[in-house]
């Protein structure tokens, strides 16, 4: 199907729900987004107040010296990770649930992929919206579940329009989040001695290095798994690279081990009220919004895998916009009566099954490259490939085996134990030739299933961006 052809259809399917943004395609190269703007994206990742307390808190149980070392194997573990699968998306301009399709899952195997990657973000969503609720009652006053129900709609509109509107918000909610955090910061470690807090003892019990690492890799390994919903829109590698590397530089050394001081400071990992304190109404509303740039990464997460779940499983193509408004509705009102955080232990659970399918991602698309050559062919082109395997049977064993190491082995960092072990199982019989694909889906037969969809729904048929 022609890139001009979908590109007038998407015109005419987002009047109505805002924009589908590629769901079930390639990113065209011209809707590709400079290096700066991009930046600014995954920037906005890094500037929150839970990192200055997730720093504190590992600054608490360890010395200045052991804290960077801890940041910077989790920095490390992060970095591999994003760039190795963030890298397949910016070729492909393919987000993670249809990448799968070709990168070690196949179709169905991809509906699998996208259904535990969506609960798992949307039952994020309404986790973070219901501390945002908290963190703004206790702030300001008012009760907790109107302030979820203002903050999920707000960013559940965001959503709807898509990545450029969220690009915009990043913009000019980055760098007001970083001057207000700088000066309040600085207000607030003046009255002591910087060299004496970076040698001071811990203050409180003893934290061990694999404990605070995996505080700091696992912590954002499901945001790495889908960094390519993100890198589908850069337009070189060496962007990827440069971009996640200095979100990584700006979120772990800068803000991570600014609260590795603060930590020290107070000797306690309770140190978000440091941040606001000189800031004013100004810096709770700035921190508010970037908590909130935070959070529509999770939606949109979220709706990119609920319409390949729904193409492969129902047959029926769904638009990104109105999926948007039915998760971000749910997980909003869900947050505000306070059921979301009785979920967090089922999320932590999806959280050791998501980092599996980063490892068969990678194994399969820089190391076996038995399923690649179709998107090699049609990658100039900017078209999907005609033909997707149905089915990659021990592709999904091998997501059960190290879902289990990640699960039930103590030792180390259980996402990186699980990804890893994917990843080495699956190139030990990727190259052996274990891995066999069942069964053939043609582009022709998504797009015929979807059709009644499209007239139902006034969508844009498969193939559409």
């Amino acid at each position: 199907m022609a890139a001009h052809k979908n590109t007038a259809q998407e015109a005419g399917a987002t009047k109505a729900v805002g924009s589908d943004d590629y769901s079930l395609s390639r990113v065209p190269r011209d809707k590709r987004l400079g290096f700066w703007t991009m930046l600014l994206q995954w920037l906005a990742q890094s500037g929150s107040i839970s990192q200055f307390t997730l720093g504190a808190t590992i600054g608490v149980g360890m010395t200045f010296g052991d804290a960077f070392l801890a940041f910077t194997l989790g920095a490390v573990i992060l970095e591999v990770v994003i760039f190795a699968i963030g890298l397949a998306g910016m070729r492909e301009g393919l987000a993670t649930p249809l990448l799968t399709r070709w990168a070690g899952f196949g179709r169905n195997g991809s509906a699998l992929v996208s259904l535990v990657i969506s609960v798992s973000l949307v039952g994020w969503f309404g986790v973070q919206n219901t501390i945002f609720g908290d963190s703004v009652s206790a702030l300001v006053g008012g009760p907790s579940w109107l302030w979820c129900m203002v903050a999920g709609f707000a960013i559940t509109v965001l959503v709807i329009f898509g990545f450029r509107y969220m690009a915009v918000f990043a913009k000019i909610v980055t760098p007001l989040f970083f001057a207000m955090v700088a000066w309040s910061v600085t207000d607030a470690l003046s009255d002591h001695s910087l060299s004496e807090l970076v040698n001071s003892p811990p203050p409180g019990e003893t934290i061990p290095l694999a404990v605070a690492a995996t505080a700091i890799a696992g912590g954002f390994m499901t945001g790495a798994i889908v960094s390519p919903e993100m890198t589908r829109y850069n337009r070189k590698g060496s962007h990827v690279f440069l971009q996640s590397a200095s979100s990584m530089i700006l979120s772990e050394y800068i803000v991570g081990m600014t609260g590795v001081l603060l930590g020290h400071m107070v000797g306690s990992g309770q140190v978000s009220q440091i941040v606001l304190s000189t800031s004013g109404v100004f810096g709770v509303l700035v921190v508010l919004m970037s908590t909130a740039k935070i959070n529509d990464w999770n939606l949109y997460g979220s709706s990119l895998g609920v319409v390949n779940f729904f193409q492969v499983v129902f047959g029926k193509r769904v638009h990104r916009g109105a999926v948007t408004i039915v998760l971000g509705v749910a997980g909003t009102v869900l947050s505000a009566v306070g059921i979301m955080t009785h979920f967090t232990d089922f999320l932590s659970v999806l959280g050791v099954a998501i980092p599996p399918v980063g490892g068969i991602i990678v194994a399969e698309y820089w190391v076996v490259r038995r399923m690649r050559a179709p998107l090699d062919a049609t990658r100039e082109a900017g078209t999907l490939p005609a033909t997707s395997p149905t089915w990659v049977p021990m592709s999904l064993v091998i997501w059960a085996l190290a879902f289990c190491v990640g699960k039930f082995y103590d030792g180390g960092i259980p996402a990186l134990n699980s990804l890893l072990t994917a990843f080495v199982l699956y190139c030990v019989l990727g190259l052996a030739g274990w891995i066999r694909t069942y069964g053939t889906t043609t582009l022709d037969d998504d797009t015929q299933a979807a059709a009644p969809s499209t007239s139902a729904t006034g969508t844009a048929p498969v193939g559409a961006p």
